[in-house]
């Protein structure tokens, strides 16, 4: 089967969302698919190497502007030579259009919004423009299937749409078992990061820490002993004046590392992965801290989508908001503290990767795209 990819960014490094599209299409190139990715930019660091059609857009115009030429480009690009486009992308180019984040209709015409807001968005050309894109990628045609990452995106995506021509099929992120940590790894990682080896090491991995939930980190982490610090991974320039603002105490608790492709090691080096998220309509990074054994604090759903997937107390433990930081912090002492929580969160995680295998998560798409030309073919 000929596939073209479409996405903004390809490689591991760009976010959770990328991450998702560079694992699976591995797997459908390893079932002997032919894969071709357009995207805006492909990361030279990327392990997996693929076919690329680059889809240049100056950065002189503005977001809603590439975004719109970014759909029509991609259009135009893959509108003959393949069985399947799959699109991670906001336009109409998709045969299979996978909807990661909150859809931009329910964002402005469903949830509770201030009046003015709302108001101000019908004469905006920018939120037009994305909703005119949005209602395209939605609209019901022959061998076309809007895909949503978790049961919190299918529910916002019917709020804002109703009921849908075609089933809705959800497919939700996959992972894959981390190889059993090497000692000298956690170590070698510890000592580059001037960690003593003894102490509890809390990780927080993501593009945008500051809606992953990091000023409640560091206010759980206020409250908790001195031999406990935090590892922020994918820490930006929000996040590092997040940190320069917080209490002396707090501050010389906390290691940031710069975006990168490689973090691995840094979960390696972890006890305990916190995910106070604000906004994951899914929530990767936890399901891949899983897979390096390490037990997982997240938010509860609306908040990420990834708390619908995990029995709270079982296989992760649930915060009842992501702002309450006395909470997390008790949540930390709880792990760090009772050997038979860990070793009851060990087992649930076991259940939680076997649901979660990339290996089952591409055989649900190849049955999305054998539907797909069937219906082609019939019509």
């Amino acid at each position: 089967m000929s596939i073209a990819f479409v996405v903004d960014r390809f490689g591991n490094r760009f976010g959770g969302a990328e991450a998702y599209g560079v694992a699976l299409m591995r797997e459908l190139f390893a079932a002997g698919h032919q894969v071709t990715v357009f995207a805006r930019e492909y990361d030279p660091a990327c392990d997996l190497r693929l076919p690329y059609r680059a889809i240049r857009v100056s950065t002189r115009w503005p977001g809603w502007v590439r975004g719109w030429l970014f759909a029509h480009r991609a259009a135009r690009a893959t509108q003959a030579g393949f069985d399947i486009v799959h699109s991670h992308c906001n336009g109409w180019c998709g045969d299979v259009e996978v909807v990661h984040v909150t859809p931009v209709r329910y964002r402005w015409r469903v949830q509770p919004m201030a009046w003015l807001k709302r108001c101000l968005s019908y004469p905006s050309l920018r939120v037009q423009t994305y909703l005119g894109l949005e209602r395209r990628r939605m609209a019901a045609r022959p061998g076309h299937r809007v895909v949503a990452v978790s049961q919190l995106i299918a529910y916002q995506l019917e709020q804002a749409y109703g009921p849908f021509a075609c089933p809705l099929p959800v497919i939700p992120p996959g992972v894959s078992v981390a190889p059993a940590s090497a000692a000298e790894v956690r170590v070698r990682t510890r000592e580059s990061l001037g960690l003593d080896q003894h102490l509890t090491l809390c990780l927080l991995v993501a593009r945008n820490p500051m809606r992953k939930g990091l000023p409640t980190v560091l206010q759980a982490l206020g409250q908790l002993p001195e031999d406990v610090h935090v590892l922020v991974v994918g820490a930006n320039a929000a996040a590092r004046t997040c940190v320069d603002q917080a209490p002396h105490a707090v501050r010389q608790r906390v290691h940031l590392v710069a975006e990168t492709a490689q973090v691995a090691p840094y979960y390696q080096a972890a006890d305990i992965y916190v995910h106070p998220t604000l906004n994951d309509s899914f929530g990767m990074a936890p399901l891949e801290a899983m897979s390096f054994g390490l037990p997982v604090i997240l938010s509860p759903a609306p908040w990420c989508g990834f708390a619908q997937y995990v029995r709270a107390g079982d296989e992760a433990l649930v915060l009842s908001h992501p702002e309450h930081a006395d909470e997390l912090a008790r949540a930390v002492v709880r792990i760090r503290t009772d050997a038979a929580l860990r070793q009851h969160l060990q087992e649930g995680m076991r259940a939680v990767l076997a649901r979660h295998a990339w290996p089952e998560v591409a055989r649900q798409y190849q049955a999305v795209y054998s539907a797909i030309l069937a219906e082609k073919n019939a019509s």
